[in-house]
């Protein structure tokens, strides 16, 4: 299955899907001009994805920042993963956010009550 790699910039997030390695994951800002033609590839891959997943499927959303019009992707995102979920797959999203980011908490908070998946909040220290 063919690699993503965005590297992320500027308000372009980073994007890892790789299935044989088993990294997905979307970093940085998140604010792309066009957020529909941006996270097309994205929902593309994941389609794809769900035809033949990994034993185990861990997305990582390690997010400093992201504006309405991703969170409403970052929504249908989950959903896909709950979807591969609710199909019988062992499926696991971290929420990964800057530990004074009260925020990014919530945000992670609300989508794992909105999302049934499995979901791992992780906070970590912000580097200088």
């Amino acid at each position: 299955m063919e690699i993503i790699k965005y590297e992320g910039s500027g308000f372009v997030p980073g994007i890892l899907l790789d299935k044989d390695a088993g990294v997905l994951e979307m970093t940085g800002r998140a604010c792309p001009e066009d957020p529909v033609e941006f996270y097309k590839p994205i929902f593309d891959w994941l389609d794809g994805y769900a035809e033949a997943p990994n034993e185990k499927t861990i997305f990582d959303f390690k997010l400093t920042y992201y504006n309405t019009a991703t969170s409403k992707v970052l929504m249908m995102l989950l959903q896909k993963l709950e979807e591969l979920a609710d199909d019988g797959h062992n499926v696991l999203v971290r929420w990964h956010y800057p530990d004074d980011d009260e925020d990014m908490e919530e945000a992670g908070e609300d989508y794992d009550e909105m999302i049934d998946v499995d979901f791992e909040m992780i906070s970590y220290e912000e580097e200088e």
